[in-house]
């Protein structure tokens, strides 16, 4: 790391920090069968009163190790996990972030910092959704961290399965900027299965959390990590949701913020759009694609995003990739009106998924995607 990625946390912080990732099972307790809120509302109190609300015989030994703690040592380990650390007394601080009740005492993160220097709310955008997309879902997602994330704009998620892991791979495939923040220590690619894309978001853009490293995933660490996604980006854009979904915590969290709240629109009486639709309902702003997006942000037509493309596609590809365009989304309805056999229809069906100009569902019909040759 260079010198200007050092730990940059204060000694008061450190050791706040600390005393949260000790008394995180304490916490897991005290929100259980508890609304989403009740976890910001604990991390909102003072060191005494947090310790004595939920330690509360033992607050005294809690608070006693967490004064002993060593400053030093831990900025060790941080820098020794190829971290780094910076707290709400230093400049680098996102502003974006005082505008919460409950502000991270220490932001840990990994990756490029100097983007945390000012960093604006309305220099970013958090896309959120269902863990559980449909394929049209994970595609939008995707085209809109392309498109967004092509404009110049943030795009910061959850690196959660579905819909927050397609925004982050869209916003890397037009080679923009993107922020994971996590609900575990930032040491720990959560989940696991998305290591590799932890490593990428490492390496071109930023990784943020607010537990100290180690710190393993609980139900209440991502409704508080919400706060710091709603808080970061000028606009919350939910894609997916069900009625009860943390993706819809986020968007309340971002009003409560005064941010803007996109949704996608989805199918009437399909239960995946039920939340969606119901933010669109109660005045949401309709996300199409990302000139929506751009609209609210840079004002209309300020900003117009680049078609996404993919590799090059020889005669045979594209004649497939026309017959799906006009109609034949089956293997058996390509089969009749093309001229190749099974095998290399196969074969160029296969091509055409991983390039991702298709994608198909369980029942194995195909669907052509945004991205162009």
């Amino acid at each position: 790391m260079t010198g200007r990625e050092q730990p940059r946390a204060c000694d008061d912080c450190l050791r706040r920090t600390w005393l949260i990732g000790s008394l995180a099972g304490h916490i897991e307790n005290a929100v259980e069968d508890t609304s989403g809120s009740r976890a910001h509302e604990l991390l909102a109190l003072s060191n005494e009163d947090l310790a004595h609300a939920l330690a509360r015989s033992s607050a005294s030994e809690f608070l006693e190790r967490a004064a002993a703690r060593n400053p030093a040592q831990m900025r060790l380990a941080v820098a020794g996990a190829g971290a780094w650390a910076c707290c709400r007394h230093d400049a680098s601080f996102p502003g974006a972030l005082a505008a919460l009740g409950d502000p991270p005492a220490v932001l840990f993160g990994r990756g490029n910092s100097g983007l945390l220097d000012g960093l604006r709310a309305e220099d970013a955008v958090t896309i959120v959704g269902s863990r559980r997309p449909s394929s049209y879902g994970r595609e939008l997602a995707a085209r809109l961290g392309r498109e967004v994330g092509s404009a110049g704009m943030v795009v910061v998620s959850g690196m959660a399965m579905g819909i927050d892991s397609c925004a982050h791979r869209g916003a890397l495939e037009a080679g923009g900027l993107t922020i994971a923040v996590l609900g575990t220590g930032v040491d720990l690619p959560y989940p696991p299965r998305h290591a590799r894309l932890y490593e990428e978001i490492v390496e071109r853009g930023l990784v943020l959390g607010e537990l100290p490293l180690g710190t393993r995933a609980r139900r209440w660490t991502f409704p508080a990590r919400n706060r710091i996604m709603a808080a970061l980006g000028g606009m919350t854009v939910v894609v997916e949701a069900r009625e009860r979904s943390g993706s819809l915590i986020t968007a309340t969290m971002a009003e409560h913020l005064n941010r803007e709240v996109g949704a996608v629109p989805g199918r009437v009486g399909n239960a995946s759009a039920a939340g969606t639709n119901g933010l669109l309902h109660d005045g949401a702003h309709v996300i199409r694609a990302g000139q929506d997006v751009l609209d609210v942000m840079l004002g209309p037509g300020a900003h117009t995003p680049r078609t996404p493309q993919g590799p090059a596609l020889d005669d045979e590809l594209t004649d497939v990739l026309d017959l799906v365009e006009r109609g034949s989304n089956s293997a058996d309805a390509l089969a009749r009106a093309s001229r190749l056999e099974p095998g290399p229809l196969a074969a160029a069906l296969v091509k055409l998924e991983l390039g991702g100009y298709l994608r198909s569902d369980s029942g194995g019909r195909y669907e052509r995607t945004s991205l162009a040759p």
